[in-house]
């Protein structure tokens, strides 16, 4: 294809909602309407659990949960991931259950986890599988190995367990060649990630990147850490791979640092963030003989600053260590646009039963209220193609 950045319009709501019915689209409206209203996310998030046990369940499905989730199990996928495909969308494919407590839960989420490698392995379509490390792991013990607690003789054998855990899904995408990405959470679990990330990317990514970190950039240590973890690889001899995003757990973050009376890790404002993360990107582009990205953005600038970075350096729009990625229902204006331009490009897809995503589906609801101007973004482009269609009857 012959492709051009400057052609690229990130209006362009043709293109964006092209997988749209007008049904779907009206469904997408009062879905954002509704929160955009903080007040109303905030009451969800507190009676969204309570709503499952009186019979909502229905409900919470054919809204939030079919605009940000793919299904509640893996088969359940099929159809999102075969209409992404349609339009060169892959898919990330992760089984978003977290915050388990014991081993039969870690247990089946880790077998859910090779599942979708499999499911990977046989389907061009899913470039990335991804998994939390709290959905095989006890946050807790997660905590005390982060915070270099010592531990008693029964949680060294349950952090074993834990590493073993980790490694068996990365080998096991070693042996399929299906890259996988480790989710960043809370930053003070984040540490206990970071070690389980890097041992495996040290066993998996000698030839080739299988294993990615991710890197939230709307905290502040953060892009001094992803500097150093190239320098970690290159003195170690793995390639690095990997995912960044601003962030997810905002709102917690600086609520645990008031509570807990300790300065928030969390940039002071929008504007920092914005900066540490477009000078990842910098950083990547100038450093990518050694690494692989995938850019997990819904922000227009940042993903301009890639197409000319991509430009500048001669690298192809399909150029295999370089994917943009959005989450499934958000910022298809940027999913689609870039796809249809021959970019790569992953949607993540979660999937799960609808008791086990609803904090990622509350995650969800409260970032577009707590991030500004996302809600009003993503509602304007709808109207906009809405009026679009209707110009043409």
């Amino acid at each position: 294809m012959d492709t051009n950045f400057f052609m690229i319009s990130f209006n362009n709501t043709e293109n964006a909602f092209k997988a749209k019915t007008n049904s779907g689209l009206v469904q997408s409206y009062w879905l954002f309407k509704i929160i955009s209203n903080p007040i109303m996310v905030k009451l969800g998030a507190k009676l969204g659990p309570l709503a499952l046990t009186i019979g909502f369940k229905n409900l919470i499905k054919k809204t939030i949960f079919k605009q940000f989730v793919g299904g509640e199990n893996i088969h359940d996928c099929e159809l999102t991931i075969a209409e992404l495909a349609k339009y060169n969308i892959g898919t990330i494919l992760d089984y978003s259950v977290e915050g388990k407590e014991n081993e039969s839960d870690f247990d089946h989420c880790l077998n859910e986890t090779l599942e979708t490698i499999q499911k990977a392995k046989k389907d061009a379509n899913i470039p990335f599988c991804v998994f939390k490390i709290t959905g095989i792991a006890r946050f807790e013990i997660l905590e005390k190995v982060s915070a270099k607690i010592n531990l008693t003789t029964e949680e060294e054998d349950e952090w074993q367990k834990v590493k073993n855990r980790v490694n068996k899904i990365c080998l096991s995408a070693l042996e399929n060649n299906q890259a996988i990405l480790i989710d960043a959470e809370e930053s003070w679990i984040q540490n206990a990630i970071d070690e389980l990330a890097n041992t495996n990317m040290l066993i998996c990514n000698k030839s080739k990147i299988i294993v990615y970190n991710t890197f939230q950039l709307y905290l502040a240590d953060r892009l001094n850490y992803f500097k150093l973890s190239l320098d970690q690889a290159k003195t170690n001899g793995y390639r690095l791979g990997a995912k960044l995003v601003r962030g997810a757990y905002m709102e917690k973050e600086r609520a645990r640092a008031i509570e807990m009376n300790y300065q928030s890790p969390i940039h002071n404002n929008k504007e920092a963030t914005d900066q540490d993360f477009d000078e990842a990107i910098n950083f990547c582009i100038n450093n990518i003989d050694n690494m692989a990205i995938c850019a997990g953005t819904h922000n227009e600038n940042s993903s301009t600053l890639l197409l000319n970075l991509m430009e500048q350096k001669n690298i192809s729009p399909n150029d295999k260590r370089i994917y943009f990625s959005q989450l499934l229902g958000m910022s298809d204006h940027i999913s689609y646009n870039l796809s249809l331009n021959g970019y790569n490009v992953a949607k993540y897809v979660p999937y799960g039963p609808v008791k086990e995503v609803l904090p990622y589906l509350i995650r969800r609801a409260q970032e577009n209220t707590s991030v500004k101007g996302q809600t009003g973004r993503e509602l304007n482009l709808i109207i906009k193609e809405k009026k679009r269609r209707s110009n043409l009857k």
